[in-house]
């Protein structure tokens, strides 16, 4: 047996018990992302909020296949969509960000970004 194959064997049981904690506590989880983002956000003056935004997305998406979540529901089975593309606007907004053109930059009729 590899090194790895040992590795593997021995992380199988953490990987189960971190998923069990994901899918139990994912509404703190996500709270805890959204408001570290804020916080930042605040702290850096809106200046890198698209980074922040996209950085955001992607650690929850990453927090939703450690819970398996991507794997259930319709659409199983194929990739699941990318996180950062769209990003999300602060919690208390209940708002999601305006699409982008291939670009980046918004549609010409989008509203102005929340900072």
């Amino acid at each position: 047996m590899g090194l790895l194959d040992n590795m593997k064997a021995r992380l199988g049981p953490a990987k189960g018990k971190v998923s069990d904690l994901a899918q139990r506590h994912e509404d703190k989880i996500q709270h805890g992302l959204d408001k570290a983002a804020q916080v930042v956000d605040k702290r850096t003056k809106g200046k890198y909020s698209d980074r922040i935004r996209s950085g955001t997305g992607k650690a929850k998406g990453a927090m939703d296949r450690l819970a398996h979540k991507d794997d259930s529901g319709p659409g199983a089975g194929g990739p699941a969509p990318s996180p950062g593309a769209g990003g999300t606007m602060p919690p208390d907004t209940g708002r999601t960000a305006p699409p982008r053109d291939a670009g980046g930059a918004p549609p010409p009729d989008a509203p102005p970004p929340i900072s």
